[in-house]
């Protein structure tokens, strides 16, 4: 398997735009240069419906999830998803898995977060089979397929899984073609990477044949004041995700004393724990040049795809991720 290399953007799916908004930026994306487009899915666009848009609309640029859940829909209703995107897209098209958490899965979905690790590793399976055009005979404790071809031709899927604590980074380096991580500055990406190498050869895999894709929130637009505040509240929301909470401990000095004020009902209180330093850890904010040299922070650290999730500066603010896209490419260009 071919390490994907370059540069990505995760659109800033739930910013209450458009499918149509979300296009545009795809698009430009695209045309500035870009290798990746990834979609996540939250509380924004249902992820294969747009990746579908993005595919029939776009050329050259590789597209894929960032992430979709293993819990809501089954293995071969996923690999469907994928077999049809990359029946129109070959070679452009790319697996984003991961668990999600309990948040989204139990309290969203009512479904029940459980073995997130084995469920993952049955579902990466599964979708694997789908792809070689091969029946279904998986009987595993989570994930349970039998008699199912998919009616298409064979397709090549990279597949990544999301990952970000210990055991979840080796299990990537075991089944994935690409670990992503995220929620991690640039000093913290060794040893992670150096888990995802020890899953690869634990497995009997080259660990030099993971690639290694990684994401950080990115602003370059005109609101820098304002978009400041906003991550500000993205990194308390994330790091209250009991799931990603220990990605942030060595970045975020007020954690313990948000999370005491955060399980107590004081939201204020919580976000006055997130100092400018945590803020300038997980997110790279400024200029054009600020972001590209996140980015080469990042692959120095040994990131092979880095990956910049573009929200705007407000709600709804579409310029924010353009222009965040726009100079970020420049810069990258006369780095």
């Amino acid at each position: 398997m071919t390490i994907l290399r370059g540069l990505g953007v995760t659109l800033p799916v739930d910013e209450g735009l458009s499918a149509g908004q979300y296009l545009d930026l795809a698009r430009l994306a695209e045309d500035a240069g870009c290798t990746d487009v990834l979609v996540g899915e939250v509380a924004g666009p249902e992820v294969f419906a747009m990746l579908g848009m993005i595919a029939a609309s776009t050329r050259r640029i590789r597209l894929g999830s960032g992430i979709v859940g293993v819990y809501p829909r089954t293995a071969v209703t996923t690999a469907l998803g994928f077999t049809t995107l990359a029946s129109l897209a070959p070679g452009r098209v790319l697996a984003g898995l991961g668990a999600s958490s309990p948040i989204i899965v139990e309290q969203w979905h009512g479904l029940g977060f459980d073995a997130p690790r084995a469920r993952l590793e049955e579902y990466v399976a599964a979708l694997r089979t789908v792809f070689r055009g091969e029946r279904t005979a998986l009987d595993g404790a989570h994930v349970r397929s039998h008699g199912f071809r998919a009616a298409m031709a064979p397709v090549d899927v990279p597949i990544l899984v999301a990952a970000m604590n210990p055991r979840m980074l080796r299990l990537a380096g075991a089944i994935a073609d690409v670990a992503f991580l995220t929620w991690t500055p640039p000093d913290e990406y060794g040893p992670k990477i150096a888990l995802v190498r020890e899953g690869a050869r634990a497995a009997g895999r080259d660990p030099d044949e993971v690639g290694i894709a990684a994401s950080f929130w990115a602003y370059a637009g005109d609101r820098v004041d304002e978009a400041r505040e906003r991550l500000r509240r993205f990194v308390l929301q994330y790091a209250m995700v009991p799931t990603h909470r220990p990605s942030f401990r060595g970045s975020f000095a007020g954690l313990d004393e948000a999370v005491d004020a955060w399980g107590a009902g004081d939201r204020r209180a919580a976000l006055r724990a997130v100092d400018d330093d945590a803020v300038a850890a997980m997110c790279a904010l400024g200029s054009g040049d600020d972001v590209a040299r996140r980015v080469a922070a990042l692959r120095a650290a040994g990131v092979d795809l880095p990956v910049a999730l573009t929200p705007g500066a407000v709600p709804g603010d579409p310029e924010g991720p353009a222009q965040t896209i726009e100079r970020l490419t420049v810069a990258e260009v006369h780095t």
